[in-house]
């Protein structure tokens, strides 16, 4: 077991784009994908989907030592960085960048502000984890983001939506969202792995000791995570492999702020954290948890509001199509920064 994975996890750059092509190959090879993928969705929730993100989240967290939690909370500087990072900097980067690639295509402009404006609380922990950052810290900021998700979700999609355009000269677009919708999805891609990483850790720690746990069982659990990525790669890319191919540029059209946004967003986060004297860990927690967004709470709200043919839906599905290469590829650069500026 732990020869593939070090060898997995060696090639997974490799493995990441090669899981995308399959996924695009998938979907235009066979359409009936899609009518399957209807089958087994529930509201706004895709069961495999939200299989794929619990398995690869589940890991990540059973690794975290929950005792730490209340010494990360009592980081105030960590805890106010990302705040301002999360809450100000990325939802405000996002906005400048869909008006000045899209104004002239609104859809795709406001799918582009919903993804900016959800900020990440699944993807982050695997993302965070294969850079190394530090677990507790990263965990924390998630929750954090959460709770911030809840209380604010509506107020930034009625700000960013109906009131900052007319500013600009553009036309408002109404929107509503739920609170409830918001909890739902916070839930579902944050809740129940954290409850059973905890679940696991604390039982089994309770009954084999620390020493097992994690010479044994984490070693044992750990390339569920790689799999289950490799998974949700292809599925999400098989959903929508017949548009990728039929509308080229308007994926690279929705591609390339987004993929702006992330190489901006990580590298600013990171280097704001070592101006701040962050050590690597926590500045990769930070900046990982900065840069990613909640894409699957970005597309529930798309399809409940404007549907599931509309632009919106679909910038919020190519989302994660760019998300994926782009964040892996950070996590190389986070390991090349840590020899530059770490000197590790």
């Amino acid at each position: 077991m732990k020869p593939r994975l070090k060898f997995l996890d060696r090639y997974l750059t490799l493995w990441i784009f090669l899981a995308m092509a399959l996924g695009v190959l998938l979907g235009y090879l066979f359409p009936g994908i899609h009518a399957i993928s209807e089958s087994v969705t529930v509201g706004t929730t895709n069961i495999p989907l939200a299989a794929g993100l619990i398995l690869m989240m589940f890991p990540p967290l059973a690794k975290v030592d929950y005792s730490l939690l209340p010494a990360a909370f009592r980081d105030s500087k960590t805890m106010w960085l990302s705040i301002l990072l999360n809450w100000v900097a990325g939802p405000l980067l996002m906005f400048v960048l869909a008006v000045v690639f899209l104004h002239d295509q609104p859809g795709y402009m406001s799918g582009l502000i919903l993804i900016g404006i959800a900020r990440c609380i699944a993807m982050v922990i695997v993302w965070n984890d294969l850079a190394g950052g530090n677990r507790e810290q990263g965990a924390m900021l998630v929750a954090m983001n959460s709770l911030f998700q809840i209380l604010t979700y509506s107020a930034y999609a009625w700000f960013f939506l109906n009131v900052v355009p007319p500013w600009l000269g553009m036309q408002s677009i109404d929107i509503q969202v739920s609170v409830s919708d918001i909890a739902i999805s916070v839930l579902i891609y944050l809740g129940i792995p954290f409850a059973m990483g905890y679940l696991v850790r604390k039982t089994l720690i309770a009954r084999k000791g620390i020493e097992w746990y994690n010479r044994v069982l984490v070693p044992t659990i750990s390339p569920i995570t790689l799999y289950a990525l490799l998974f949700t790669i292809v599925y999400m890319f098989s959903l929508k492999g017949d548009m990728i191919i039929q509308l080229p540029k308007d994926v690279l059209m929705i591609a390339v702020p987004l993929m702006v946004y992330f190489v901006l967003m990580f590298f600013i986060s990171f280097a704001i954290g070592k101006w701040s004297g962050l050590s690597y860990d926590k500045n990769t927690a930070i900046a990982f948890t900065a840069t990613g967004n909640n894409f699957e709470l970005a597309i529930a709200v798309s399809i409940a509001v404007f549907g599931i043919a509309s632009p919106q839906a679909f910038t919020g599905v190519i989302g994660p199509l760019v998300e994926v290469p782009a964040l892996i590829l950070l996590v190389r650069a986070a390991s090349w920064m840590k020899q530059k500026w770490y000197h590790a």
